[in-house]
């Protein structure tokens, strides 16, 4: 398997060249230390595995992820702690937090090994200091949690709207988006709707045991089941006259 090494300090390259040299099968093909020397790299077309570290010189790591080869995996090492390492939630095989050792080091190889998503953990839920990797057909682009006023779904498929009034059409459940948004910043609203509580202007009744909220960025009113109206009303407060 031939992978790039893309860090920002040559001791960790080094590090990583001597962990690679225990597990027959793995060379090194390429390695950058900044973010342009890194795109470079991930131009090429031969290559299966990329160590990817998170802070680089000229650049975020994380904004690379969209230019690693399609057929390719991202192992991140980094001296990142969790709140930087949940910006990332799908995709990579793993993460690996320096100094790595040895047999942290195999584990995530064997996990490569096994295939894609194979004994991955469940992301841990965001915060709103926190970035969502959000895919689409058109590419795969980094969203501030904050800026994310409401999420509506289809099926598996879901429409995410911002507070700028741009929208994102990606393939996740609203079971995932849930999960994956923080609770104390985002409310189920409805079967089919998630909604950003700060991003709320206005809320009003629709009918006797429903309401609409007013939503930044959301062109159309958001309709509230019944089922959710008490505990919209909890977090929102009573309906003004």
């Amino acid at each position: 398997m031939k992978s790039l090494l893309i860090d920002d300090e040559i001791s960790a390259r080094d590090g990583l060249r001597w962990l690679l040299a225990a597990h027959p099968g793995y060379t090194v093909v390429g390695e950058a230390a900044t973010f342009h020397q890194a795109l470079k790299q991930l131009a090429r077309p031969d290559y299966d595995l990329v160590f990817l570290d998170i802070q680089l010189v000229g650049g975020n790591g994380f904004d690379l992820v969209p230019h690693v080869r399609r057929d390719a995996r991202v192992i991140f090492v980094t001296a990142f702690d969790r709140h930087a390492l949940r910006a990332f939630e799908v995709n990579a095989i793993d993460y690996l937090l320096k100094p790595v050792s040895p047999e942290r080091f195999a584990a995530s190889l064997a996990r490569l090994a096994q295939g894609p998503g194979a004994g991955a953990p469940p992301p841990p839920p965001l915060t709103t200091d926190d970035t969502v990797l959000v895919a689409t057909d058109s590419g795969d682009h980094f969203v501030p949690v904050v800026e994310i006023a409401a999420v509506f779904s289809n099926a598996n498929y879901s429409d995410v709207q911002l507070r700028s009034g741009k929208r994102f059409f990606t393939r996740r459940t609203m079971k995932a988006w849930e999960d994956l948004l923080p609770a104390t910043g985002f409310l189920r609203v409805h079967r089919h709707t998630l909604v950003n509580v700060a991003c709320v202007e206005h809320h009003a009744r629709s009918g006797r045991e429903s309401l609409e909220l007013r939503v930044t960025g959301v062109r159309e009113p958001v309709s509230v089941s019944r089922f959710s109206v008490a505990e919209v009303l909890g977090r929102l407060g009573p309906v003004r006259a």
